[in-house]
């Protein structure tokens, strides 16, 4: 397996990824590939990776900007799908690790994610009362800081997740 960043060619199999890995979960709105697609047109996709097999896209994870109090440098991690039929093989962490590394050799200041806290924790995700997320109920949505301080207040998606 392969990890590296997306290429113009990866989009149609991007959005069959994500279609298939979100199908039918209960915490899906059905326009996770919208909302990537979107991100794509807007260039607001910070860091897109694909892991593949074999030339064949089996993961994808995005990172895109988001705004929070008065702070600089801040982006949300999402969504992350693997196939189906490859999930709980570790694609996932290891488009996740890759994802944040690269984040964080950008310069940002940090990141933040809606997930589950057992599985994002173990890149150093934590919830943070001091940072909150509309729709995302504690302690789904965590924070991620590259330096010492972090923002505090509510934190805005880019448009495209209105997709």
């Amino acid at each position: 397996m392969r990890i590296r960043s997306e290429e113009q060619h990866d989009a149609a199999a991007i959005a069959e990824t994500i279609e298939s890995a979100f199908r039918g979960a209960d915490h899906s709105s059905g326009t996770e590939a919208k909302i990537v697609d979107a991100l794509r047109r807007c260039g607001a996709l910070a860091v897109s990776l694909v892991a593949t097999e074999e030339d064949a896209v089996v993961g994808h994870v995005a990172i895109s900007p988001v705004s929070v109090a008065n702070e600089a440098g801040w982006y949300g991690l999402g969504p992350v799908s693997v196939r189906p039929e490859r999930q709980r093989n570790g694609i996932g962490a290891l488009l996740v690790s890759e994802a944040v590394k690269r984040l964080e050799e950008s310069g940002a200041a940090g990141c933040v994610v809606l997930g589950d806290p057992d599985f994002y924790g173990k890149f150093g995700f934590t919830h943070d009362p001091n940072v909150t997320y509309a729709d995302g109920p504690p302690p789904f949505f965590q924070v991620l800081s590259f330096r010492q301080e972090r923002p505090k207040g509510a934190v805005f998606y880019h448009p495209a997740f209105g997709e």
